[in-house]
């Protein structure tokens, strides 16, 4: 066998094991942030398992001023699984079948993907499983979506020197955001968009700020209330303010490996009519002596909120503090 020959055929060689991986490797999922694809015959959806599946996964969303679905469905009869279908990140078959079963398969058609798979001898038993893990597919939805939306921005990011330097941590800002102001211990980024605008804060306050067994829910509005000042409308004596008439919600959570508070609420300016949802994490550093506050919060009238929320919070849980 001549060279050339012989490089003929390891190119060949080479060419058919790249095709070969390229072969057994799943094709990639698609589709809006927060949507899901129920796959479950008419009879069985427009029925009391439907609206099971609607109360769980379509409930609105806590803390928008407005009621809007935690995710969107997009119901296809069972026949239809093998096709466009299997392309979502997030698949629930439901049907009847000899025995009752509850599975999870990870990446079954593409990935990344979660398929839950839900069947029961009768409605009864389908609703009582739907009903025992709600909770649990809820949590791998949403953690799937933030990963999804945390891998988007991470294409095209913010300088973020700045950032590191004033609070000793990291946090994947995309592109788009731009600083409207930073002092010594806050920074404000702010980034326009048709319907209005989306907003992150990071500041820093004392340990004692939130004490525990005090109300700490009021501890925190005092916080977000304090900086305020530096937030405000065109006219005089407009600060921003958490609304003063609904009780923000407060989810005690980890945020990278610290005890955090998890603030959900609506902001409005104070003598003024601009208001919106806001979400704040104030996470207890105790090796910076401080609790580190990041928020997301958005100005958008009259449209859909839930994904700009869904963005701030993807951006905020990327956070990761830099060991002192």
């Amino acid at each position: 066998m001549n060279k050339t020959h012989f490089l003929y055929l390891l190119f060949t060689l080479i060419l058919f094991s790249c095709s070969k991986k390229n072969d057994v490797l799943p094709r990639e999922t698609s589709g809006k942030i927060n949507t899901i694809s129920v796959i479950i015959d008419d009879p069985l959806w427009n029925g009391e398992i439907g609206d099971s599946i609607r109360n769980k996964f379509a409930s609105p969303v806590i803390g928008l001023p407005q009621e809007e679905p935690l995710f969107t469905i997009n119901q296809y009869p069972v026949k239809l699984l093998e096709g466009f279908a299997t392309d979502s990140r997030t698949i629930i078959v439901v049907k009847k079948a000899a025995k009752n079963s509850f599975e999870i398969n990870k990446n079954q058609y593409a990935s990344p993907q979660n398929v839950f798979h839900i069947s029961g001898k009768t409605s009864a038993a389908i609703i009582d499983t739907i009903e025992k893990n709600a909770p649990k597919i809820v949590q791998m939805i949403k953690e799937m979506e933030i990963a999804e939306t945390q891998k988007i921005n991470k294409q095209s990011l913010i300088n973020p020197k700045i950032i590191t330097n004033k609070f000793h941590i990291t946090l994947n800002i995309p592109s788009g955001y731009e600083y409207m102001l930073h002092k010594s211990k806050f920074i404000w980024l702010k980034k326009e968009i048709i319907s209005g605008n989306m907003s992150l804060l990071i500041y820093q306050v004392p340990l004692h700020s939130i004490k525990k067994g005090d109300n700490e829910i009021a501890s925190i509005v005092r916080m977000r209330d304090s900086i305020g000042k530096y937030i405000h409308g065109t006219d005089p004596n407009t600060p921003m303010i958490t609304e003063e008439g609904y009780a923000p919600y407060l989810f005690k959570i980890q945020l990278d490996g610290k005890p955090t508070y998890e603030t959900k609420g609506t902001w409005e300016l104070k003598n003024d009519f601009m208001a919106g949802p806001f979400i704040n994490y104030a996470i207890v550093d105790k090796a910076y002596s401080r609790i580190l506050v990041l928020e997301g919060f958005c100005y958008s009238p009259s449209k859909e909120k839930r994904d700009l929320m869904h963005e701030l919070e993807a951006i905020i849980k990327s956070v990761h503090i830099v060991k002192r």
